[in-house]
């Protein structure tokens, strides 16, 4: 790709186009994007930079999605700096509909939304919520259990639905 002639914001928009078809590791049926991971991408040609929030701070697919916008980048002959931001804290208030939606279709429930964001990059102890039901994702009841707080990854929770008893993950509110 020809840098020389963009402006910088055309830069940007190309950068972000690139990135743009980039999945999510554990999850490849949401966009990086989507799940509001991609944060921002700044910088000139010759020192890019792309902002990556992690889902949580030990979220083990940061090092892949790092090497995926790597990638993506090399490809077109660009090299960024992949910045990891921990503040603001990542938020599933920062999933597109889009997103949520397809977590669905692909059988995971979505997140309820969050009551009251934190922006603290650490919380000790989380607020005790109203309770509100967890749709299964298969048949929609709402005669679901939780059955273990964490499910295939941490930001997940493992969840049966009593109607067609399947079992399903259900993506946290953070």
């Amino acid at each position: 790709m020809n840098t020389a002639a963009l402006s910088l914001q055309d830069l940007h928009a190309q950068v972000w186009a690139l990135l743009a078809p980039l999945t999510d590791p554990e999850i490849p049926v949401i966009t990086l994007q989507e799940l509001g991971i991609l944060r921002e991408v700044r910088g000139q040609a010759h020192a890019l930079e792309v902002v990556i929030t992690p889902t949580y701070s030990g979220c083990p697919a940061m090092g892949q999605i790092e090497d995926d916008v790597q990638a993506a980048l090399r490809g077109q002959g660009l090299s960024a700096k992949v910045v990891t931001q921990l503040a603001p804290v990542w938020t599933t208030d920062w999933m597109s509909l889009e997103a949520k939606e397809k977590l669905r279709a692909y059988g995971i429930a979505p997140p309820h939304a969050c009551a009251a964001p934190s922006h603290n990059v650490v919380q000790f102890a989380a607020r005790a919520a109203p309770y509100q039901a967890v749709a299964c994702p298969q048949c929609a009841s709402e005669n679901t259990t939780e059955t273990s707080h964490f499910g295939s990854t941490a930001c997940k929770a493992m969840y049966k639905c009593l109607d067609c008893l399947e079992p399903f993950d259900y993506f946290k509110p953070y």
